[in-house]
């Protein structure tokens, strides 16, 4: 017969006992809830450092994307005046191409383009000599008018600092159709990875040799890695273009996105010397 004490102490560890598979169940619960936040963390940093360093200068064919939250729509940021002029008459380029135009650029000539753009004259000295195909296809597609009337649908301000250009669809998406090689990504200026200002350097869909028509024009050294091709050195009053479009800063106070600047191309035009 079980006395009153051992019935106690019985009904005390069936007690304990169900308080501890009550604990037990709820820590599992917490670590399986805290797993998935865990996992959903992870995706969201690496999107973001997807969006700061290899998409947020990807393009041809491959939209780029970024985590910044969207603006309160209730209260809309504030914009300042744009420091830019208005676009000069004309459409975007419909065209597009199969493949790579046939080299036509002498490697030991000089070669420079000229953005003119709504908001400045940006000027860059091309290397023909290291990225050859690069400087052809600048070269073609500057003689076929692809790059007249379109927008610089991008800038970075956070992580890495650069304007993104050549997409006439301005969405990030649009190209030339056809891919380069990449080139010259042994180049000094980018030793560790660092592509300092006043580098011109192709985007890409973060795969070997996938340039096409899109570029970056860096305006602060930006820390990448080097699988961008640098092709080009931008002089000093386009580097003071760049400083009025990057000051002016990224809609909606993001820090990656559409410049507040209307930055439009309205002329590019490549010379040999």
């Amino acid at each position: 017969m079980v006395s009153n004490e051992q019935r106690r102490r019985q009904l005390a560890r069936e007690k304990f006992e169900r308080q501890q598979e009550r604990r037990e169940a709820a820590r599992r619960k917490a670590r399986r809830r805290n797993a998935v936040i865990a996992a959903g963390l992870a995706v969201v940093l690496a999107a973001g450092a997807t969006a700061y360093a290899t998409g947020a200068l990807s393009g041809d064919g491959k939209k780029d994307t970024t985590d910044a939250a969207a603006p309160d729509s209730s209260t809309p940021p504030s914009k300042g005046p744009d420091p830019c002029a208005k676009a000069a008459p004309g459409s975007p380029s419909a065209k597009s191409w199969k493949s790579e135009p046939a080299m036509a650029v002498d490697k030991s000539a000089s070669y420079t383009m000229d953005l003119k753009t709504t908001c400045g004259s940006i000027d860059i000295k091309l290397d023909a000599e290291k990225a050859p195909h690069t400087v052809n296809s600048f070269n073609f597609l500057a003689g076929e008018g692809f790059y007249d009337h379109s927008p610089c649908h991008r800038l970075t301000s956070a992580g890495i600092y650069v304007l993104q250009c050549g997409d006439p669809k301005g969405t990030g998406m649009g190209g030339s159709g056809y891919t380069i090689p990449d080139e010259n990504l042994k180049d000094p200026r980018i030793k560790d990875g660092i592509y300092p200002a006043g580098t011109l350097a192709m985007a890409n869909t973060g795969q070997p040799d996938s340039g096409g028509s899109q570029f970056f024009l860096v305006y602060q050294d930006s820390k990448l890695d080097p699988k961008y091709t640098p092709v080009g050195t931008i002089g000093a009053e386009g580097m003071k273009v760049l400083k009025k479009i990057a000051d002016a800063g990224v809609q909606g106070g993001a820090p990656d996105g559409a410049p507040n600047a209307t930055v439009v191309i309205d002329k590019a035009t490549v010379t040999k010397s």
